[in-house]
């Protein structure tokens, strides 16, 4: 895990986006958690089975890997530290439902029929520019590995995916840009970045969600 901030008091643990969309985001999510810090709260971005640094190939990940480990990282920091508060990005929400937490904010969480979806479109995309007959209804069926923008994954991880819901257990914060119609707690300006074609960072935008997570945490008493 990469860590920020003090060694003590509350602790915010990051769920990155999955696939594509984690490489685009992760300089943006790693500003966030160094503002945390500058607000006092510890950071933890952790590296889960295929993803990162992580020494497993991605074809060999579930998202059941991907949940459990993601709940022994932030039980992992609970001894530490006085309350353990998790951040989800996009189809990170996926990923935080098992971990024990004081408070969740995910900002613009799908769920995994809409990744499942998009996985469909970029894969049906990439065919048609091979000249490859590709059927998006056969993605979740039973069948060989599937490179995705240069992932290659299993049919089991992406039927998994697909089947998956974000976490739900309160106290929950759900925060979305301006320009997505789908209910929150709060609609911020700001660009995707996870839509970009490459890596970005967005320095007010990240100021501006941290001081949101700040401020939900103290309101929960955290």
């Amino acid at each position: 895990m990469l860590r920020f901030g003090p060694a003590n008091g509350p602790v915010v643990i990051a769920a990155l986006p999955l696939f594509e969309e984690s490489n685009r985001t992760r300089a943006f999510v790693v500003t966030i958690l160094r503002q945390l810090a500058q607000r006092g709260f510890a950071g933890a971005l952790p590296d889960l089975p295929g993803m990162g640094e992580s020494l497993i190939e991605t074809e060999q990940a579930t998202l059941s890997h991907w949940i459990e480990a993601f709940r022994e990282a932030a039980g992992a920091l609970r001894p530490t530290y006085e309350t353990v508060h998790v951040i989800s990005f996009r189809g990170g929400a996926l990923i935080d439902r098992d971990a024990v937490a004081d408070t969740r904010w995910h900002l613009s969480p799908l769920r995994g029929a809409t990744v499942a979806r998009d996985l469909g479109r970029v894969a049906l995309a990439a065919a048609k520019e091979a000249g490859i007959h590709f059927d998006p209804a056969t993605l979740t069926a039973p069948g060989s590995a599937i490179e995705i923008a240069g992932n290659r994954l299993t049919r089991k991880l992406l039927a998994e995916i697909e089947r998956a819901e974000p976490a739900s257990s309160a106290p929950i914060r759900t925060v979305r840009l301006d320009t997505d119609p789908l209910t929150a707690d709060r609609h911020v300006p700001g660009t995707p970045l996870w839509r970009r074609s490459d890596p970005d960072n967005d320095s007010t935008l990240a100021a501006l969600l941290a001081d949101d997570m700040a401020g939900w945490i103290a309101s929960c008493g955290g």
